[in-house]
Order: C-alpha cells, then structure tokens, then sequence
C-alpha cells in the first residue's frame, strides 16, 4: 500500500488562495453573531443541494470525511489521517478518527459512514456520478473504511471533501430521504429554524475537533462563538444597510457597487479574489434549448464584456475572459475561446434561421438575491432577442428559483455562479445528473481519461479537451470571472477570505 493525494486537483491550483490564515490573537468564549445570507436555503440536507447557501450554512453542523486546507489541498477532517491507496489507484483504505460523537450523543463508526455514503451515492447528484465508478464500500471494523473503485478515479478524495452535493456522515438510523432529523458530527448544531427569519446554530459540547493547527477548512475548529444565527435578508441593498450600519457580524454576496459605502460604513470590506465565475446553464434535455444549433445561436448572441459591465462596474471586480479557469490555475486552456464573448445578433439570427426556430420564448430564471445575477440576465435579454429570441425573463426568490431549475420542463436558461473549485471534477456540469443534463457521447470520450488519469500533467493537458467539448456542445455559458464582496464587522475576529464564509475559531473581542 502507499499513502496518496491521487487526483485531488488542488495539488495543480496555484492561484492566490481564498482560505487565509488564521490570525494570531487572543480568543474569547461567548457571543452571538449574526450573519446576512442571501435569502431562505432550500433544505438543510447538502447531499441532496448544489446550493452554495446550503454548503454555507450546513457545513458548521455536518462534516465529511475529509475537506480543504488553505492551500486548497484535501485533507483529513473526520478521517484519522489520508487513505492508504493501492498500487492500482483502485483501493481506497480510510481510518476513521475515534471518539467523534453525533450531536444526538451517539458515537461515530463506520457502519454510519458505510451507510451515509450509499446515501450519498443514491441521492446526491455527485453521488450518483461517482457511483458509477464504485465497485463497493465497506466497513473494515468499528473505525475503518474500504472503498474499491471499478477503475481508478482521481476526483474522488476532492469529492468526498466537497460541502455542496456533500458526502456528509450521518446517523445509520438517520438516513431518511428527505432528512427527517438534522444531526451531524459538526461543532455547532440546530436549534431553531423559523422559515425567512433565522436559523439558529448553538455551541455543541460534545464536539471533537481535530488537534493540528487550524489550516483554511481543515484542522483545528474552535467553537468561541455560542450561537451562530443566518438571518436571510433577499434584498442586496439591505444588506448593504446593514453591513453599513453595524447590524451584521457577517454580511454575504453585497453588491460590488456599494464597495465604496461599505467602505465608509462600521463594517469592514472584504474583497475575495479571485472569487469565480456566473454562468449561464442550458437545458439540454428538454424545451427549446435542447437543440444544439439554438444553444450555439445563444453563444454567438452573448456579450461578456456588457453583462459584466452592468452587472460590477468597475474591472477591479471583473475579467471578460472564457478560459474555464483563469491564469494562475494548471487547468487554464484557451481551447474553444474563439466561440466566448461573440456579441453577435446577426450570425445568432442566421443560426436561428438554419436551426428551424418556431419562436417559442426562452424562459430565463434569475433572482434578484444575487443583483448581478439578475442585471446580466437583462443584458442577455437584450442581445437574445436583437437576436430573433423570444425572452420570458422569470424573476424569483433563490430558493425557488433552486427548487425550479430540478424539474426541467419549468426551465430553459438559469443563470448562477461557482467560485474556482480545485478539482474540475467538482463543478455541476461536469455530473451529468446536474440540473441541464448534458450528457453526450462526446462529453463522456472527453471526461472519462480525465478522471481516470492520475498523473496531475497528464490531467491538466486532458482537461483542456474537456474545456474543448462544451464550446462545442454549449451546455452553458461562462459569463467571465468576478471578485467577490463581502463586510465583516470589525469585532468579530479570524474570519477568513473563504468561498464558504465558515464561522468556526472565529471570536468576539470589544
């Protein structure tokens, strides 16, 4: 057996990390915080939501098996330590940590963590995509894993520490679809939930955090805090109020605009750079969209630079580019760059044209919780119908518009945004189960030597064919890459620059 990182992708990222260090203070027990998220979360189950609010939130009540460091590196988190793997990559031996306790004082074994992911294999959509590649998993005893893959598959340690779809380790009795219990292994635990007014996390005492230094989401995780509370406030600019104000210990996703208010306000401005990007997704299974040439005359009418103009102002927050994964990251590619930020109606129209289309609207879903979200959508309104488009643009709360985009006779277009994940594998487009449902043979002949390779050069020159393969086949549309921004209160002490804000080792100090 040897010891290994086989695949996971953050070993390739070279980027300015979002995850910090932990600063050095003094900290001190106690306090409530709140913190202004976008708006009501779908569900409190992450294996069964993409969500970045979900992730967000749950990731303080449930853990996986593993997570990532500041470096973006997987790391172990309720495993002892990284998996012993088989010479032929296919043997995954994973130890778990002993005395973790369920938030309903149970002990952690492995018979929750056999059955948690056969869960996650069934009902999460980066689940069902591994599954394929899994042959059995197995206890090995009361504190051991075995996971044996049909062949090699080198995203799995980056998906199993992924907190959206998450692989997260429940009760073996707990397993109900939908979660009928929310009880998780993690250091705050649920107290309260009232529908679009909080939800309240409390300390929970018989948390076992990891002894190793606290290093981005892995190690340590110090519970200073005594309640955490996400209050859903949907609209942007009273976030911003709030964030002015001094209403918020932590305020999400502020409109990149209001930088400079927020800069003169109590709370302090965080910028996350490089945050991600927005992207538009297609549905390919069904309706208008499912039409490859329409989905190409969509590409040819889009224009990049004006959407991200309208939607962030100034370019210290924004880069028209159409690289998958901007410069700085080993996936960076120009393959298939020539078809981005086309801004181009009258060859959309002439595809159109040669499409055969009938006129039928596009339904756009947007939501003005995330307002760049929502001014992009209007500018691509703008060019699809100078283009011959009809547009229905349907403008809904978050949590509807993430229930909606499930079913795909109720969509064509919805527009969304991830920030820069370390392994390719960990984007929604690359599961085929993902709400769009682009699963082609082309796609498949591009991703399957790119996660069954394990050499990190040889992956980095084959994700540039899996970049080539959706210019082709355009299952969405990448708008560019976006800084983020946020405001944190000047109290609240070692809260880091992180895709997922996580509240755990942070401290109140008057």
């Amino acid at each position: 057996m040897k010891h290994g990182l086989l695949g996971a992708g953050a070993l390739l990222f070279t980027s300015v990390s979002l995850l910090g260090s932990p600063a050095m203070a003094e900290p001190v027990k106690g306090g409530v915080i709140d913190v202004a998220t976008v708006g009501e979360p779908p569900t409190l189950d992450p294996m069964t939501s993409t969500a970045d609010l979900v992730g967000m939130i749950t990731q303080h009540i449930f853990e996986t098996l593993y997570t990532f460091d500041k470096d973006w590196n997987v790391v172990p988190l309720l495993a002892e330590a990284m998996p012993d793997i088989s010479q032929d990559g296919k043997i995954y031996a994973i130890k778990l940590r002993s005395g973790v306790k369920f938030q309903d004082g149970s002990d952690m074994t492995s018979k929750d963590v056999v059955a948690s992911l056969k869960r996650w294999e069934e009902v999460a959509s980066r689940g069902k995509q591994t599954a394929s590649d899994i042959q059995s998993i197995e206890a090995d005893g009361d504190l051991g894993v075995k996971i044996t893959l049909k062949q090699p598959y080198a995203p799995l340690l980056s998906l199993l520490a992924f907190n959206n779809s998450a692989a997260i380790i429940l009760p073996s009795d707990d397993q109900d679809m939908p979660l009928k219990k929310v009880i998780g292994t993690g250091p705050y635990m649920l107290k309260d939930r009232k529908p679009d007014q909080y939800i309240q996390l409390v300390r929970f005492d018989g948390y076992k955090s990891r002894s190793d230094a606290p290093n981005g989401y892995g190690g340590a995780r110090h519970q200073y805090l005594d309640e955490i509370r996400f209050v859903p406030v949907p609209d942007p600019n009273t976030r911003v109020q709030g964030a002015i104000a001094g209403q918020f210990a932590y305020a999400d996703s502020l409109p990149v605009e209001s930088y400079d208010q927020v800069k003169g306000g109590k709370d302090k401005a965080m910028i996350l750079k490089p945050f991600g990007w927005p992207v538009f997704m297609m549905n390919t299974k069904e309706g208008v969209l499912s039409n490859l040439q329409i989905r190409k005359a969509v590409q040819a009418a889009m224009n990049s630079e004006d959407m991200l103009l309208a939607a962030f102002g100034s370019k210290e927050f924004f880069t028209v580019d159409g690289s998958l994964y901007p410069e700085g990251f080993a996936w960076h590619s120009d393959a298939g760059t020539e078809a981005y930020n086309q801004g181009n109606p009258e060859k959309a129209a002439e595809l159109l044209k040669k499409a055969g289309y009938d006129g039928k609207p596009i339904r756009i879903l947007t939501s003005r919780q995330y307002e760049f979200h929502y001014k992009m959508a209007q500018v691509a309104q703008a060019y699809l119908e100078q283009a011959g488009f009809k547009v229905d643009m349907q403008v809904v709360d978050w949590a509807t518009l993430t229930q909606r985009r499930a079913d795909p006779k109720l969509w064509d277009m919805f527009i969304t945004h991830s920030p820069f994940l370390p392994e390719p594998a960990l984007n929604g487009y690359m599961q085929d189960s993902s709400p769009g449902w682009w699963a082609t043979d082309a796609k498949h002949a591009a991703i399957e030597p790119f996660v069954t390779e394990t050499d990190p050069k040889k992956r980095a020159a084959l994700f540039s064919k899996v970049q080539q393969v959706t210019f082709d086949e355009v299952p969405m549309y990448k708008v560019g890459d976006f800084n983020a921004l946020a405001a944190v209160s000047p109290e609240l002490k070692d809260v880091n620059q992180a895709s997922w804000p996580y509240f755990w080792n942070a401290y109140l100090q008057k």
